[in-house]
This record gives structure tokens, sequence and C-alpha cells, in this order.
């Protein structure tokens, strides 16, 4: 027998563990060579395991199992050649084996034996107060049994007694019973996704290892609105694609860092590292958990090559096609919890950047407007930002040059 091992690859440089997230065939079964075995969850991303030969599969690790990169998962017996190669062998036909007759038991004979109970049938008899006269015994000649006591004491209990019967049944007044059959009482416990519990340590080390501060103001979209009203057609028609919310967003986020450094740098040690672009991270929720696809280099990109991007990374992380150079880098995170109907929230920072926008949902609300009270499409925008990096009133100046170029559209078109 020529058995190959089949290893877990070498995937990224960061990662150095995976979880064997689900088998893709089963413990035993012929595979292919490139059929894909089973799948492996790291950090960032789901990946597919293909055979490297061709045979029959062993299983090795289990499904949950942590691997670290190069453990075995799976041996692959190469000496079995794939189904429906050979002849099936004929099935030998059953052996029937001839049984000599039982001779019929002869008739029971009454005996001293007859209605005399065993030494654990007599104690449970008197226990329950029953006559053995009133048990039929069915062990050798009559005999009662351990298995007849029992019997006529869950008879007896089965019967009421007279005085039972006598005893008329009172009807109390009593309160309404609440039926509680709809209420429910499960508890279950299942094992965090590696991307959960991955996401889950980052967001701890943020918080701990971080002097986030988190900034607030409101922007009033309603330029923004009329803007994408008057030109939506001729853009969708030109490009083929919707302007949306979060290229305008970007990319007014994108002009602000490269007039503000100090807020695209990262802190590394003792030193700050700045950016001549802006690689903006953008939250995708998906149904394993958040992840950060980054569009590089935002501040270079038109609006309609900023939308595709977006598009095209957030179905790939839905669908667990991201690639790892996908999710790399980037200098700032943008993400909007205003699709899930958040009116305000505190976003964590996306380490090892300095600051994220919270984006949230938009409420018409009453606001002074050259001297008179007017309904406006509102929406609240955090910023959450490292005070070791970033001073207060340079984050604050961010967020009010973002509102400005979002309530101008046109001169942020203009780039002016």
């Amino acid at each position: 027998m020529s058995v190959v091992e089949i290893k877990v690859p070498v995937i990224g440089e960061s990662i150095t563990e995976v979880t064997l997230s689900q088998w893709l065939k089963e413990d035993g079964a012929y595979v292919a060579l490139d059929e894909l075995i089973c799948e492996f969850e790291s950090d960032k991303a789901t990946l597919e395991l293909p055979a490297e030969i061709a045979g029959r599969l062993i299983h090795v690790a289990t499904e949950d199992d942590d691997l670290e990169i190069g453990a075995v998962v799976a041996k692959i017996d190469t000496s079995v050649a794939a189904p429906g190669g050979g002849d099936t062998p004929k099935s030998a036909a059953p052996k029937v084996e001839e049984k000599a007759e039982t001779p019929a038991a002869p008739a029971s004979k009454e005996t001293y034996a007859t209605g005399h109970p065993a030494i654990s049938a007599e104690k449970l008899l008197k226990e329950n107060s029953i006559s053995t006269a009133d048990v039929k015994g069915t062990g050798k000649d009559g005999r009662i049994t351990k298995e007849d006591a029992l019997a006529a004491i869950e008879t007896k209990k089965a019967v009421p007694t007279p005085a039972q019967k006598s005893i008329p049944k009172l009807e109390m007044p009593t309160a309404p019973i609440v039926s509680t059959t709809s209420f429910s009482r499960g508890v279950r416990r299942e094992k965090m996704s590696r991307m959960r519990r991955t996401i889950a340590s980052r967001l701890v080390e943020a918080k701990n290892e971080t002097a986030m501060l988190t900034t607030f103001n409101e922007v009033d979209l309603t330029n923004v609105m009329a803007l994408r009203k008057q030109y939506q057609e001729r853009f969708v028609e030109k490009y083929g694609i919707k302007l949306g919310f979060m290229s305008l967003f970007t990319k007014a986020c994108a002009m602000t860092l490269m007039e503000m450094p100090e807020v695209n740098a990262i802190l590394d040690g003792n030193e700050l590292i700045y950016h001549d672009f802006a690689d903006v991270s953008i939250a995708v929720s998906t149904p394993t958990g958040l992840v950060v696809p980054v569009v590089e280099n935002t501040e270079s990109l038109k609006f309609h090559e900023i939308e595709f991007k977006i598009k095209e990374l957030a179905g790939k992380a839905r669908n667990g096609n991201l690639s790892l150079d996908e999710m790399k880098g980037g200098t700032f995170t943008i993400t909007n919890g205003g699709v899930f109907g958040s009116l305000v929230s505190t976003p964590i920072i996306n380490r090892p950047q300095s600051a994220i926008l919270g984006m949230h949902t938009i409420k018409k609300r009453p606001v002074e407007v050259n001297g008179e009270i007017k309904l406006r499409p509102m929406m609240y925008l955090a910023l959450s930002y490292d005070h070791r990096v970033i001073d207060g009133s340079n984050a604050v100046t961010f967020l009010v040059k973002v509102i400005k170029r979002l309530e101008d559209p046109t001169a942020m078109l203009l780039d002016i």
C-alpha cells in the first residue's frame, strides 16, 4: 500500500494556524487528482484544499480541529483504483442452516412450589400488601417470580382503591394557570469560528492597546441626494453602475487624508509611518463575520471606479472568495452601520490604522438653515482615532473637512 500524506499548505506570511471547517469528501471515498477534499478557515478567509494525487481518502484530522501550517490533515492510499474498474464478485448464495425441531416442553404440574413466591418476590409482595393468592406464578411448576411480583404491583397501582373512589372531588376556585408550553429553556454551545475568534481578539487588542477616542458630528446630505437624483440616469448610462453614497464618502475621506497625513499615519513602535496614498478599507458584513477589503489609491480613482471596486470586493467577501492580498494593508477604514439602521455608534479602530469613520442611517431632522428651521436628511458621523497619533483638534478638523466636501459635492468634484 502506497500512502501519501496531505498537509496544511503555506497560506500567507502572517497565517500560522487554520481551522478545518468541513470535509468535502467522506472518509474512505475515492478522490481524483485536484478534487476538493476539505475547507480551511483562516484568520482572514476560507480556503479549499485539493487532492494532490488520486486514491482512497483517509481522514486524519476532524472538523473544527485547529491545525498548524504543515500539519497532516489527511492521507491518500494511491493503491486503490477508481471505482467501476473491476468486476464485481458475485455474491455467494446464502447458507441455509437447518435447525432441529425443539421438543415441546412438558406441561407444568402442580408441586409444593406452585403458588409459592421466591424470596425476592415474597419481600416485594409483603411490602405492597399483596396476597400470593392474587398472583399467578409463571416460574417453574408455577412458582411466583420477582417479575410476577413486580407485575402485580403495577396492576395494583393502576386500579384505584375503594377509598379513593369514595372521596368526592372538591372544586376549589384557583387562579388561571398560565401555560408555559411555548416557552423555551434550551441552551446550546457552539465553537467560535476562527474568523470570529480573530475578530474578537483584534477588537479587544484595539481597545486595550490604543488611546481610542471618538468625536461626533452630523452632515446634511441634501446636496448629495440632489446630485445623485440629477445625474443618476446619465451616470448609469455611461458607466453601467449606480452612483452610491459609498463612493462619495470614500472620495471625500481620501481627499482629506491627502491634506491631513497624520490621520493617514500608522504608529510603529516609536516611529510614525506616513503614506502618500489613501488605501481605504471598506467594512463588509458577511455570514462569518466582518471583513475589511481594501480599495487601493482611492485618492486617484474616479467615482465609478470606486463604485465598481467596492461592489467587486463586497461580492467576493459575501461569497468567501476574497484573497489575502485584497485584505492586506489599508491606511484608513470606513464602516457603514446605517445599512442596518444604526443611528449612532462608536466604531473600533482597525489596527494598525489610526482612524475609522462610522457612517449611520439617514434621518430627516429639523435644522437651522439661513435663519429658518427646515427638515433635512441628516446623518451622524463618528470618527474614532488613536489619540497617541492624532490630536483631538486634528480629528475634529478632519471630520469638518469631510462634511464640507459632502455638503458641497460639486466643489469636491471640481477638487476646489
